[in-house]
C-alpha cells in the first residue's frame, strides 16, 4: 500500500459518534466496534467481500443491542465509525491488536509493513478523536455532578478458530469488580442464557483497554458485556437479548461504591 499521510476524506464524516448526548441515565453506553466501514484511503487492505463482512471487521449486532439499551435507559451512547480493522479503539498504539495483521483465521495484508505516517494517520485519526470524545463525555458528566456507569457492548463468534464456544453472554471486567459481580449474581439461574464471567475473554487477553482508561481511571463502576453473535444476527434475537440485558443491568444498579 502506498504511504497515506491521511487516511478519512472530509465527506466520510468523523471516526466517533455520540447519540442521545443528554440522556438522563447514569449509564453511558460503548460500543468500541460498532462498524464495518473502512476509510476509503485504506481501500479493501487486500481482503475478500467476505472477510470484511466477517466478525474481524466489526461486532455485528453490538450496535444494535447497544441503541436499544440507550432507548430502555434513555443512555447516552458513543460509537466508532469505522472499522478495527482500520484500528482497534479497544487497544492501545503500541498494541499489535491495534492494527492486526492476522485476526482469527484472515491474514490482512493492507495491514502488513505499515509505513510510520500511514500508522501515525491511523492512530491520530481514529484512536484519538475517539479517546478524547469519551474523556470529554466523561468529564463533562462529571463536571455537571452526574453520576457515570461504564457498560461497553460487544460481540464473538460462536466459534473460534474451530472451537465452538459454549458461553452465550460473558459479563467481563478488570481490577474494578462490582458491577460485574452484581450482573452475575442477578443472572445466575436464570434459565435462558449462559452467562460466565470474563469469557469468551477476560483481561489477560487486552480486552479491557476502555475499562481501564476510562472507567477505572475515573473511578466509575464499569463493565464490559460479552453477547454471542449468532443470538443477535436478526432484530427479534436483538430485541431478546437487550430486554434480559436491560434486566441484568437495571437489577444491578446502583451498586455499593
Amino acid at each position: 500500500m502506498s504511504e497515506q499521510t491521511r487516511i478519512i476524506g472530509s465527506a466520510e464524516g468523523v471516526a466517533v459518534t455520540v447519540e442521545n448526548a443528554d440522556g438522563a441515565s447514569p449509564l453511558l453506553l460503548v460500543c468500541e466496534h460498532a462498524s464495518l466501514a473502512l476509510p476509503e484511503a485504506l481501500g479493501t487492505l487486500g481482503l475478500s467481500p467476505e472477510a470484511r463482512t466477517a466478525h474481524i471487521a466489526w461486532d455485528p449486532g453490538a450496535l444494535a443491542i447497544a441503541r436499544k439499551l440507550s432507548a430502555r435507559f434513555d443512555a447516552t451512547l458513543v460509537f466508532q465509525n469505522f472499522s478495527r480493522l482500520a484500528y482497534d479503539c479497544n487497544r492501545p498504539p503500541e498494541s499489535p491488536d491495534a492494527m492486526p495483521v492476522v485476526s482469527e483465521v484472515f491474514e490482512i495484508p493492507g495491514n502488513r509493513d505499515i509505513s510510520a505516517a500511514e500508522r501515525k494517520a491511523r492512530v491520530d485519526e481514529i484512536y484519538r478523536p475517539w479517546q478524547r470524545k469519551l474523556a470529554q463525555t466523561v468529564a463533562a458528566r462529571k463536571a455537571a455532578g452526574r453520576e457515570t456507569v461504564l457498560v461497553t457492548v460487544h460481540t464473538f463468534t460462536p466459534v473460534y478458530k474451530g472451537a465452538p464456544r459454549a458461553v452465550e453472554i460473558g459479563i467481563l471486567h478488570d481490577r474494578d469488580t462490582r458491577l460485574a459481580d452484581a450482573i452475575l449474581a442477578k443472572a445466575a439461574g436464570n434459565g435462558k442464557f449462559l452467562v460466565e464471567r470474563n469469557k469468551p475473554y477476560g483481561p489477560e487477553d487486552g480486552v479491557t483497554h476502555t475499562l481501564v482508561e476510562h472507567g477505572l481511571a475515573n473511578g466509575l463502576l464499569n463493565v464490559m458485556i460479552e453477547v454471542r453473535n449468532d443470538l443477535v444476527k436478526e432484530d427479534a434475537g436483538q430485541e431478546v437479548v437487550a430486554g434480559f440485558l436491560g434486566e441484568l443491568i437495571g437489577e444491578s444498579l446502583p451498586v455499593h461504591a
